[in-house]
């Protein structure tokens, strides 16, 4: 598992993930495997057997207006607390912690700075291998 205050995992967040799939696959020779969701399909990105990455589709309304980015997340030790003392600190929570299957909890913060930021507490055996 990932250790606390490391990152832990990166997804394209893309409108277009055949597109991303084909570059990244031609580019890096990523291979993907798909993980079903609620919304859509999450993309696993592969590497030597390996998860490096995800693609994650922008359909949500909430995504107007934002380009497709790259998002990382940081892994800590118990997301719950940690959103708490960030709040404190100053800064904004995006969107509350919450389970994702296979993968841990997680929430979406705004720093001080306005940079925006994923924490996860991941499952010890989540999709990324870690």
């Amino acid at each position: 598992m990932t250790r606390h205050g490391h990152f832990h995992w990166n997804e394209l967040n893309t409108r277009d993930p055949e597109r991303a799939r084909m570059f990244y696959g031609a580019t890096l020779g990523w291979a993907f495997s798909e993980i079903p969701m609620e919304d859509g399909v999450y993309w696993v990105a592969m590497m030597d057997g390996c998860p490096v990455a995800g693609i994650f589709t922008m359909t949500s309304p909430d995504f107007d207006g934002l380009p497709e980015h790259w998002f990382s997340y940081l892994a800590v030790d118990d997301v719950d607390a940690r959103v708490g003392q960030a709040v404190q600190a100053g800064a904004e929570l995006i969107r509350p912690p919450f389970e994702a299957p296979g993968a841990g909890r997680l929430a979406i913060v705004r720093d001080p700075s306005g940079a925006v930021l994923g924490w996860i507490t991941p499952e010890a055996d989540d999709a990324t291998g870690s």
